[in-house]
């Protein structure tokens, strides 16, 4: 589905206490403490994750019927291909004598959420959360190797992180190769209302009327129609929450031409391959169509697209669950998309800097999905990222200490299968916590 991907992020910790398991004994020091039944059991989670303990010895059974083990085991194996081999637990912080505070020390990452017991069923585990698993900085990890990781990635991939003035790249991956965007289009949406206000033909307190309904995510689908929103809102709400009916809002409010205009001026290679450009809706209906209007859109011309829009697009409306359900098994029709190249994105931001109003930028960081470590080694970061089954795409525009702008843009496509967002996140974050 369309929205936004938000990198569930926070702190960078470097180094943390561990839990103590025995009090150090010897003559005229204090004889061992005892654990704690949460700190056996959070002991064990670490096990678990590793494969070496048995989710059955330590989960209760009302736990285990709504996860079941070999969920778990799938679970604990996603994150030690990510994140490595749990290490330790790096915190436990009871809140009293049956839950608290967990965070779990991975070799390149930190799990942080929260465990409870419950003591009459022989303290066995009854609530276990990961609210956030962090990449933390690896030793010696380089450009080279994260390009690597990228490369080995199952289906297409595309990388580019570089000074965004044309400077040698740090990671070059298929940097001419156009692939799906998902949401991450919708900058060029951003780039034109911005060009718009500079230019002085709208402001960003011009006010218009809602008249347009997509589908989550987002808000404002379930808003009343002709509800009033300033520009500013509306684009506020298309970068940070990636919501689709602002983002149909805005389009239609500056005219699909005038935004596939602005993909050409801003040095985009193909923008033919954008054209007609979607909305978020006709994105959604095409993808919900029956299969023969499917194939029907991939053999016409752009007259012949334009009048199918028109024709079976215009005027229908499917359902929300039956959205859902055209989306529920995996990659649908991904040629269907919006598209661009690292150096089409790079050239966007150059564009947008010369020719859009700077409050842009504000709107581009209020949803950075960076952790304050990261946060820390820059001065600015603007994101926008979008995905589908099968399509993902990171994109940040970043400014160092030293005022000089980089770009980061990240592209996963798939047809065959969904791709794995945690682990394009977790590289993201290796390349933005990289020494410079």
């Amino acid at each position: 589905m369309l929205h936004k991907r938000v990198l569930v992020i926070a702190g960078l910790i470097l180094s943390l206490p561990a839990v103590p398991l025995m009090a150090q004994q010897s003559a005229g020091i204090a004889a061992p403490a005892a654990q704690t039944p949460l700190e056996i059991r959070s002991q064990q989670i670490v096990g678990v994750i590793n494969g070496t303990v048995m989710p059955e010895d330590v989960f209760s059974e009302a736990f285990l019927a709504a996860i079941p083990a070999a969920q778990l085991t799938q679970l604990s194996a996603n994150l030690t291909a990510q994140f490595g081999p749990a290490v330790e637990v790096a915190l436990l912080d009871p809140r009293d004598g049956t839950s608290a505070a967990l965070e779990i020390r991975f070799e390149r990452g930190l799990a942080k959420g929260g465990i409870a017991i419950d003591p009459a069923a022989d303290n066995r585990v009854t609530g276990l959360v990961f609210n956030t698993v962090d990449s933390l900085a690896i030793e010696g990890d380089t450009p080279e190797q994260i390009a690597a990781d990228l490369a080995a990635l199952p289906g297409s991939v595309n990388a580019w992180f570089a000074p965004l003035d044309g400077g040698t790249p740090a990671i070059s991956i298929g940097a001419d190769t156009p692939m799906a965007l998902g949401s991450t289009f919708k900058l060029y949406v951003l780039a034109a209302l911005a060009e718009d206000v500079k230019a002085g033909k709208r402001r960003w307190g011009d006010v218009v009327p809602l008249t347009q309904r997509s589908y989550p995510s987002g808000k404002l689908q379930d808003w009343p129609a002709g509800a009033p929103l300033t520009l500013h809102t509306l684009a506020s709400l298309m970068i940070s929450i990636s919501d689709n009916t602002a983002t149909d809002q805005l389009i239609a409010v500056l005219g699909k031409k005038r935004i596939h205009d602005l993909m050409r001026d801003s040095g985009h290679a193909d923008p033919a391959a954008n054209d007609p450009f979607l909305t978020t809706r006709e994105f959604f209906t095409l993808k919900a169509s029956e299969p023969e209007i499917i194939a029907a859109w991939r053999t016409r011309n752009v007259a012949g697209r334009v009048a199918l829009l028109l024709a079976e697009v215009a005027h229908s409306r499917p359902a929300l669950e039956t959205v859902n359900a055209a989306f529920a098994g995996g990659p649908k029709a991904i040629d269907i998309e919006w598209f661009a190249s690292p150096a089409d994105l790079a050239k966007l931001f150059v564009h947008m800097r010369r020719t859009g109003d700077p409050k842009v930028f504000d709107i581009m960081a209020i949803n950075p999905s960076a952790t304050p470590a990261i946060r820390a080694n820059w001065d600015y970061i603007g994101f926008k990222g979008g995905s589908e089954p099968g399509v993902l795409n990171l994109t940040w525009l970043l400014r160092d200490k030293a005022g000089a702008l980089h770009v980061l843009t990240l592209a996963w496509n798939n047809p065959a299968a969904s791709v794995d967002q945690g682990a394009l996140e977790a590289i993201a974050q290796r390349i933005l916590l990289l020494p410079r």
